[in-house]
Protein backbone atom coordinates (compact mmCIF):
# COMPACT_ATOMS: atom_id res chain seq x y z
CA UNK A 1 0.00 0.00 0.00
CA UNK A 2 2.61 2.62 1.01
CA UNK A 3 4.44 1.31 -2.19
CA UNK A 4 1.94 2.23 -4.68
CA UNK A 5 1.17 5.39 -2.42
CA UNK A 6 5.15 6.42 -3.65
CA UNK A 7 5.21 5.51 -6.93
CA UNK A 8 1.93 7.74 -7.86
CA UNK A 9 3.07 10.72 -6.10
CA UNK A 10 6.56 9.98 -8.15
CA UNK A 11 4.04 10.09 -11.42
CA UNK A 12 2.37 13.49 -10.44
CA UNK A 13 5.96 15.06 -9.57
CA UNK A 14 7.39 14.08 -12.70
CA UNK A 15 4.19 15.22 -14.94
CA UNK A 16 3.87 18.44 -12.91
CA UNK A 17 8.26 18.73 -13.55
CA UNK A 18 7.38 18.21 -16.99
CA UNK A 19 4.39 20.43 -17.55
CA UNK A 20 6.89 23.12 -15.97
CA UNK A 21 9.84 22.34 -18.59
CA UNK A 22 7.74 21.73 -21.41
CA UNK A 23 4.44 24.60 -20.78
CA UNK A 24 6.70 27.39 -20.88
CA UNK A 25 8.36 26.94 -23.85
CA UNK A 26 5.11 26.44 -26.37
CA UNK A 27 3.22 29.22 -25.01
CA UNK A 28 6.48 31.50 -25.62
CA UNK A 29 6.55 30.20 -29.65
CA UNK A 30 2.58 30.72 -29.77
CA UNK A 31 3.03 33.99 -28.45
CA UNK A 32 6.36 35.04 -31.22
CA UNK A 33 3.65 33.75 -33.91
CA UNK A 34 1.08 35.51 -32.73
CA UNK A 35 3.33 38.81 -32.95
CA UNK A 36 4.54 38.10 -36.26
CA UNK A 37 1.48 37.63 -37.80
CA UNK A 38 0.33 40.96 -36.09
CA UNK A 39 3.65 42.86 -37.21
CA UNK A 40 2.96 40.94 -41.42
CA UNK A 41 -0.74 42.19 -40.99
CA UNK A 42 0.68 45.89 -40.06
CA UNK A 43 3.68 45.86 -42.75
CA UNK A 44 1.66 44.60 -45.12
CA UNK A 45 -1.71 45.93 -45.23
CA UNK A 46 -4.63 44.39 -47.18
CA UNK A 47 -5.56 46.52 -50.16
CA UNK A 48 -9.05 46.27 -52.40
CA UNK A 49 -8.71 46.09 -55.60
CA UNK A 50 -10.81 46.95 -58.72
CA UNK A 51 -9.80 46.41 -62.23
CA UNK A 52 -9.47 49.34 -65.06
CA UNK A 53 -12.05 49.94 -67.36
CA UNK A 54 -11.93 51.22 -70.94
CA UNK A 55 -15.29 53.06 -72.28
CA UNK A 56 -16.68 56.16 -72.71
CA UNK A 57 -18.19 58.37 -69.58
CA UNK A 58 -20.84 61.09 -69.67
CA UNK A 59 -21.67 63.56 -66.87
CA UNK A 60 -23.31 66.78 -66.28
CA UNK A 61 -21.40 69.79 -64.68
CA UNK A 62 -23.74 72.12 -62.23
CA UNK A 63 -23.20 75.50 -63.29
CA UNK A 64 -25.04 79.16 -62.63
CA UNK A 65 -26.82 80.61 -65.33
CA UNK A 66 -28.76 83.86 -66.05
CA UNK A 67 -31.76 84.57 -67.62
CA UNK A 68 -31.48 87.65 -70.06
CA UNK A 69 -33.95 89.56 -72.98
CA UNK A 70 -33.27 88.53 -75.97
CA UNK A 71 -33.40 91.69 -77.08
CA UNK A 72 -33.28 94.66 -75.20
CA UNK A 73 -32.39 98.63 -75.78
CA UNK A 74 -32.57 101.80 -73.55
CA UNK A 75 -34.35 104.51 -75.82
CA UNK A 76 -32.77 108.37 -75.23
CA UNK A 77 -34.19 111.82 -76.79
CA UNK A 78 -31.47 112.47 -79.51
CA UNK A 79 -32.33 116.19 -79.42
CA UNK A 80 -32.75 118.56 -76.69
CA UNK A 81 -36.68 119.29 -76.21
CA UNK A 82 -39.19 118.72 -73.43
CA UNK A 83 -41.70 115.72 -72.72
CA UNK A 84 -44.93 116.66 -74.04
CA UNK A 85 -47.07 113.36 -73.78
CA UNK A 86 -46.08 109.91 -72.15
CA UNK A 87 -48.12 107.01 -73.61
CA UNK A 88 -46.64 104.35 -71.73
CA UNK A 89 -45.53 103.49 -67.98
CA UNK A 90 -43.97 100.17 -66.78
CA UNK A 91 -45.30 96.90 -67.43
CA UNK A 92 -46.63 98.23 -70.43
CA UNK A 93 -46.74 95.38 -73.25
CA UNK A 94 -46.10 98.13 -76.66
CA UNK A 95 -45.74 96.33 -80.48
CA UNK A 96 -42.78 97.33 -82.74
CA UNK A 97 -43.35 101.23 -84.27
CA UNK A 98 -46.08 101.65 -81.37
CA UNK A 99 -45.63 105.57 -80.28
CA UNK A 100 -43.83 105.60 -76.56
CA UNK A 101 -43.69 109.32 -75.86
CA UNK A 102 -43.98 112.52 -77.72
CA UNK A 103 -41.36 115.13 -77.24
CA UNK A 104 -41.23 119.16 -78.25
CA UNK A 105 -38.95 121.74 -79.58
CA UNK A 106 -39.84 125.16 -80.82
CA UNK A 107 -36.57 126.08 -82.31
CA UNK A 108 -36.90 123.08 -84.58
CA UNK A 109 -40.24 124.20 -85.66
CA UNK A 110 -38.83 127.38 -86.40
CA UNK A 111 -35.40 126.25 -88.09
CA UNK A 112 -37.88 123.62 -90.37
CA UNK A 113 -39.17 127.23 -91.35
CA UNK A 114 -36.29 128.64 -92.21
CA UNK A 115 -35.47 125.95 -94.24
CA UNK A 116 -38.22 126.51 -96.32
CA UNK A 117 -38.39 129.94 -96.95
CA UNK A 118 -34.79 129.46 -97.95
CA UNK A 119 -35.62 126.81 -100.71
CA UNK A 120 -38.20 129.20 -101.98
CA UNK A 121 -35.58 131.88 -102.11
CA UNK A 122 -33.07 129.24 -104.19
CA UNK A 123 -35.82 128.78 -106.10
CA UNK A 124 -36.72 132.09 -107.49
CA UNK A 125 -33.35 132.92 -107.89
CA UNK A 126 -32.64 129.80 -109.96
CA UNK A 127 -35.61 130.57 -112.49
CA UNK A 128 -34.43 134.09 -112.78
CA UNK A 129 -31.12 132.62 -114.21
CA UNK A 130 -32.86 129.50 -116.14
CA UNK A 131 -35.21 132.35 -117.73
CA UNK A 132 -31.97 134.43 -118.70
CA UNK A 133 -30.22 131.35 -120.22
CA UNK A 134 -33.28 130.22 -122.13
CA UNK A 135 -33.41 133.55 -123.36
CA UNK A 136 -29.92 133.77 -124.49
CA UNK A 137 -29.87 130.18 -126.13
CA UNK A 138 -32.87 131.14 -128.60
CA UNK A 139 -31.24 134.71 -129.52
CA UNK A 140 -27.45 132.54 -130.03
CA UNK A 141 -29.60 130.83 -133.03
CA UNK A 142 -29.07 133.97 -135.30
CA UNK A 143 -25.56 134.33 -135.90
CA UNK A 144 -23.72 136.91 -134.77
CA UNK A 145 -26.33 137.96 -132.15
CA UNK A 146 -24.79 136.17 -128.68
CA UNK A 147 -21.30 135.71 -128.28
CA UNK A 148 -20.72 131.85 -127.02
CA UNK A 149 -18.63 132.88 -123.99
CA UNK A 150 -22.27 135.29 -122.53
CA UNK A 151 -23.94 131.94 -123.61
CA UNK A 152 -22.17 129.64 -121.57
CA UNK A 153 -21.77 132.38 -118.51
CA UNK A 154 -25.63 132.18 -118.48
CA UNK A 155 -25.68 128.22 -118.64
CA UNK A 156 -23.17 128.19 -115.67
CA UNK A 157 -25.12 130.81 -113.43
CA UNK A 158 -28.37 128.27 -113.92
CA UNK A 159 -26.18 125.31 -113.09
CA UNK A 160 -25.15 127.35 -109.96
CA UNK A 161 -28.55 128.10 -108.82
CA UNK A 162 -29.77 124.81 -109.16
CA UNK A 163 -27.00 123.18 -106.89
CA UNK A 164 -28.30 125.80 -104.57
CA UNK A 165 -31.80 124.80 -104.31
CA UNK A 166 -31.02 121.46 -104.00
CA UNK A 167 -28.65 122.59 -100.84
CA UNK A 168 -31.72 124.26 -99.45
CA UNK A 169 -33.80 121.20 -99.79
CA UNK A 170 -30.89 118.84 -98.19
CA UNK A 171 -31.02 121.13 -95.59
CA UNK A 172 -34.45 121.11 -95.08
CA UNK A 173 -34.39 117.41 -94.78
CA UNK A 174 -32.23 117.82 -92.22
CA UNK A 175 -33.96 119.84 -90.31
CA UNK A 176 -37.19 117.49 -91.03
CA UNK A 177 -35.72 114.31 -89.42
CA UNK A 178 -35.14 116.27 -85.95
CA UNK A 179 -38.54 116.37 -86.08
CA UNK A 180 -38.74 112.49 -86.53
CA UNK A 181 -37.14 112.60 -83.52
CA UNK A 182 -39.37 114.38 -81.10
CA UNK A 183 -41.55 110.97 -81.46
CA UNK A 184 -40.30 108.09 -79.47
CA UNK A 185 -40.82 104.54 -80.96
CA UNK A 186 -40.50 101.30 -80.02
CA UNK A 187 -38.20 99.02 -82.06
CA UNK A 188 -39.48 95.57 -81.44
CA UNK A 189 -42.38 94.39 -79.50
CA UNK A 190 -41.56 93.73 -75.44
CA UNK A 191 -42.27 95.43 -72.28
CA UNK A 192 -41.49 98.49 -70.45
CA UNK A 193 -38.87 97.62 -67.86
CA UNK A 194 -37.66 101.14 -66.95
CA UNK A 195 -39.18 104.89 -66.77
CA UNK A 196 -36.84 107.35 -65.73
CA UNK A 197 -38.96 110.75 -66.95
CA UNK A 198 -42.46 112.61 -66.14
CA UNK A 199 -44.08 114.90 -68.46
CA UNK A 200 -42.18 118.61 -68.67
CA UNK A 201 -38.44 117.01 -68.03
CA UNK A 202 -35.49 118.55 -70.34
CA UNK A 203 -34.26 115.41 -72.54
CA UNK A 204 -31.46 115.30 -74.76
CA UNK A 205 -27.69 115.37 -74.69
CA UNK A 206 -27.97 118.92 -73.47
CA UNK A 207 -30.18 117.64 -70.29
CA UNK A 208 -28.86 117.22 -66.59
CA UNK A 209 -29.93 113.45 -66.58
CA UNK A 210 -27.78 110.92 -68.53
CA UNK A 211 -30.27 107.55 -68.06
CA UNK A 212 -32.54 106.33 -70.75
CA UNK A 213 -36.26 107.65 -70.83
CA UNK A 214 -37.16 103.75 -71.35
CA UNK A 215 -35.60 100.64 -71.23
CA UNK A 216 -37.37 98.03 -73.57
CA UNK A 217 -36.74 94.52 -73.36
CA UNK A 218 -38.13 91.07 -75.02
CA UNK A 219 -39.73 88.80 -72.53
CA UNK A 220 -41.42 86.20 -74.56
CA UNK A 221 -37.52 85.01 -75.83
CA UNK A 222 -34.88 85.11 -73.24
CA UNK A 223 -31.10 83.67 -73.56
CA UNK A 224 -30.16 81.40 -70.99
CA UNK A 225 -25.86 82.17 -69.98
CA UNK A 226 -23.50 80.51 -68.61
CA UNK A 227 -19.69 80.17 -68.50
CA UNK A 228 -18.15 76.60 -68.64
CA UNK A 229 -14.82 76.02 -66.99
CA UNK A 230 -11.63 75.49 -69.41
CA UNK A 231 -11.26 71.98 -68.50
CA UNK A 232 -14.89 70.78 -70.30
CA UNK A 233 -15.18 73.19 -73.12
CA UNK A 234 -13.78 70.09 -75.93
CA UNK A 235 -16.90 68.10 -75.03
CA UNK A 236 -19.33 71.09 -75.74
CA UNK A 237 -21.55 70.51 -78.25
CA UNK A 238 -24.24 73.19 -79.82
CA UNK A 239 -27.14 70.41 -79.89
CA UNK A 240 -26.91 69.53 -76.38
CA UNK A 241 -30.47 70.15 -74.29
CA UNK A 242 -29.62 71.54 -70.90
CA UNK A 243 -32.12 71.47 -67.45
CA UNK A 244 -32.14 74.50 -64.95
CA UNK A 245 -34.22 75.43 -62.39
CA UNK A 246 -34.99 79.01 -61.21
CA UNK A 247 -35.48 79.71 -57.32
CA UNK A 248 -38.83 81.09 -57.69
CA UNK A 249 -40.16 77.57 -59.06
CA UNK A 250 -38.18 75.28 -57.13
CA UNK A 251 -40.29 72.12 -58.15
CA UNK A 252 -40.47 72.79 -61.89
CA UNK A 253 -37.77 71.91 -64.53
CA UNK A 254 -36.91 73.87 -68.00
CA UNK A 255 -35.13 72.87 -70.75
CA UNK A 256 -33.13 74.27 -73.87
CA UNK A 257 -31.12 73.45 -76.48
CA UNK A 258 -27.81 75.15 -76.76
CA UNK A 259 -27.54 77.51 -79.66
CA UNK A 260 -24.39 79.42 -79.88
CA UNK A 261 -20.55 79.19 -78.27
CA UNK A 262 -18.68 81.93 -78.12
CA UNK A 263 -15.32 79.79 -79.30
CA UNK A 264 -13.29 81.47 -77.26
CA UNK A 265 -12.17 81.66 -73.25
CA UNK A 266 -13.54 84.96 -71.34
CA UNK A 267 -9.66 86.42 -70.15
CA UNK A 268 -10.96 86.64 -66.08
CA UNK A 269 -13.06 83.27 -65.70
CA UNK A 270 -11.35 81.07 -68.06
CA UNK A 271 -14.38 79.12 -69.56
CA UNK A 272 -16.49 79.47 -73.13
CA UNK A 273 -19.90 81.32 -72.69
CA UNK A 274 -23.07 78.99 -73.62
CA UNK A 275 -26.27 80.80 -74.94
CA UNK A 276 -29.94 78.94 -74.89
CA UNK A 277 -32.74 80.22 -76.14
CA UNK A 278 -35.97 80.04 -73.80
CA UNK A 279 -39.82 80.53 -74.97
CA UNK A 280 -40.85 82.33 -71.96
CA UNK A 281 -44.62 81.55 -73.66
CA UNK A 282 -46.07 80.68 -69.63
CA UNK A 283 -44.63 84.64 -68.79
CA UNK A 284 -43.26 82.70 -65.31
CA UNK A 285 -39.75 83.91 -66.06
CA UNK A 286 -38.41 86.78 -65.79
CA UNK A 287 -35.10 88.37 -67.45
CA UNK A 288 -32.20 88.44 -65.00
CA UNK A 289 -32.98 85.53 -63.03
CA UNK A 290 -30.25 83.15 -61.92
CA UNK A 291 -30.53 79.73 -62.29
CA UNK A 292 -28.97 76.15 -61.56
CA UNK A 293 -28.14 74.32 -64.69
CA UNK A 294 -27.05 70.91 -65.66
CA UNK A 295 -24.90 70.91 -68.80
CA UNK A 296 -24.24 67.56 -70.16
CA UNK A 297 -20.69 66.94 -70.83
CA UNK A 298 -20.70 63.83 -73.01
CA UNK A 299 -16.72 61.64 -73.62
CA UNK A 300 -15.73 62.38 -77.12
CA UNK A 301 -13.60 58.83 -76.84
CA UNK A 302 -13.33 55.81 -75.16
CA UNK A 303 -11.16 56.30 -72.12
CA UNK A 304 -9.79 54.17 -68.58
CA UNK A 305 -12.55 54.50 -66.10
CA UNK A 306 -11.71 53.93 -62.54
CA UNK A 307 -13.66 54.31 -59.34
CA UNK A 308 -12.70 58.13 -57.95
CA UNK A 309 -11.62 56.95 -54.45
CA UNK A 310 -8.41 55.33 -56.44
CA UNK A 311 -7.00 58.55 -57.63
CA UNK A 312 -4.76 60.45 -55.21
CA UNK A 313 -3.68 63.88 -55.41
CA UNK A 314 -0.62 64.46 -53.17
CA UNK A 315 1.58 66.89 -52.88
CA UNK A 316 3.76 65.36 -55.71
CA UNK A 317 1.86 64.32 -58.01
CA UNK A 318 -1.91 62.58 -59.25
CA UNK A 319 -1.83 59.12 -59.40
CA UNK A 320 -3.41 55.82 -59.09
CA UNK A 321 -1.89 52.55 -57.11
CA UNK A 322 -1.29 49.59 -59.59
CA UNK A 323 -1.21 46.24 -57.86
CA UNK A 324 1.83 43.99 -59.94
CA UNK A 325 3.15 40.95 -58.08
CA UNK A 326 1.91 41.88 -54.86
CA UNK A 327 3.39 45.33 -55.24
CA UNK A 328 2.46 48.82 -55.35
CA UNK A 329 3.40 51.12 -58.64
CA UNK A 330 2.12 54.45 -58.45
CA UNK A 331 1.21 55.37 -62.46
CA UNK A 332 0.99 58.77 -63.13
CA UNK A 333 -2.14 59.92 -64.66
CA UNK A 334 -4.85 63.17 -65.47
CA UNK A 335 -8.18 63.36 -64.23
CA UNK A 336 -11.14 63.74 -66.87
CA UNK A 337 -14.83 63.62 -66.29
CA UNK A 338 -16.54 62.10 -63.25
CA UNK A 339 -20.01 60.75 -62.98
CA UNK A 340 -20.85 59.39 -59.48
CA UNK A 341 -18.42 56.90 -58.44
CA UNK A 342 -16.24 56.39 -61.39
CA UNK A 343 -14.16 58.77 -62.82
CA UNK A 344 -11.91 58.64 -66.06
CA UNK A 345 -8.18 58.86 -66.12
CA UNK A 346 -5.61 59.51 -68.70
CA UNK A 347 -2.14 57.12 -68.05
CA UNK A 348 0.20 54.32 -69.09
CA UNK A 349 -2.74 52.27 -68.23
CA UNK A 350 -4.11 49.40 -70.04
CA UNK A 351 -7.98 47.76 -69.53
CA UNK A 352 -7.95 44.92 -66.53
CA UNK A 353 -5.08 46.66 -64.64
CA UNK A 354 -5.90 46.16 -61.05
CA UNK A 355 -5.91 49.03 -59.23
CA UNK A 356 -6.44 50.10 -55.54
CA UNK A 357 -9.63 51.57 -54.63
CA UNK A 358 -9.08 53.10 -51.82
CA UNK A 359 -5.41 54.68 -52.16
CA UNK A 360 -3.65 56.83 -50.17
CA UNK A 361 -0.03 57.97 -50.71
CA UNK A 362 0.66 56.04 -47.51
CA UNK A 363 1.02 53.05 -49.86
CA UNK A 364 4.34 53.55 -51.33
CA UNK A 365 5.73 52.80 -54.40
CA UNK A 366 6.86 49.51 -54.31
CA UNK A 367 5.89 48.29 -51.60
CA UNK A 368 4.43 45.04 -51.18
CA UNK A 369 0.81 44.83 -50.53
CA UNK A 370 -1.63 42.10 -50.28
CA UNK A 371 -5.06 41.69 -51.52
CA UNK A 372 -7.88 41.84 -48.73
CA UNK A 373 -10.44 39.47 -50.68
CA UNK A 374 -7.48 36.95 -51.42
CA UNK A 375 -6.20 37.47 -47.62
CA UNK A 376 -9.46 36.53 -46.43
CA UNK A 377 -10.30 33.37 -47.84
CA UNK A 378 -7.84 31.10 -45.89
CA UNK A 379 -8.78 32.81 -42.87
CA UNK A 380 -12.08 31.28 -43.37
CA UNK A 381 -10.91 28.08 -43.90
CA UNK A 382 -8.41 28.07 -40.73
CA UNK A 383 -11.71 28.61 -38.70
CA UNK A 384 -13.29 25.74 -40.21
CA UNK A 385 -10.14 23.75 -39.53
CA UNK A 386 -10.12 24.69 -35.68
CA UNK A 387 -13.81 24.06 -35.37
CA UNK A 388 -13.56 20.71 -37.07
CA UNK A 389 -10.55 19.99 -34.34
CA UNK A 390 -12.51 21.37 -31.47
CA UNK A 391 -15.32 18.68 -32.52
Amino acid sequence: MIKNKYIVLTAVAAGMCFLAACGPGKQEKADQKAEEQQQASIEVPPVTTAPVKKGQLSTTIGVPGELIPYEQVDLFAKVNSYVKKMNVDIGSHVQKGQLLAELEAPEINQQLLEAESKIKQQEAVYFASKAMYDRLLNTSKTPGTISQNDLEQAEAKKNSDLANVESAKSSYKEVAVNLDYLKIRAPFDGVITTRNVNTGAYVGPGGKTTDPLFVIADQLRLRLVVSVPEAYTSQLNDKDIVSFRVRSLPGKTFKAQVRRLAGALDEKLRAERLEMDVYNTEHNLLPHMYADVNVPIPSNDSTFIVPKTAVVTSTEKVFVVRVNNHHAEWVPVQKGLQAGDEMEVFGKLKAGDEVVVNATDEIRDGSTVKDAAAGAQPAAKTDSAAAGKKK
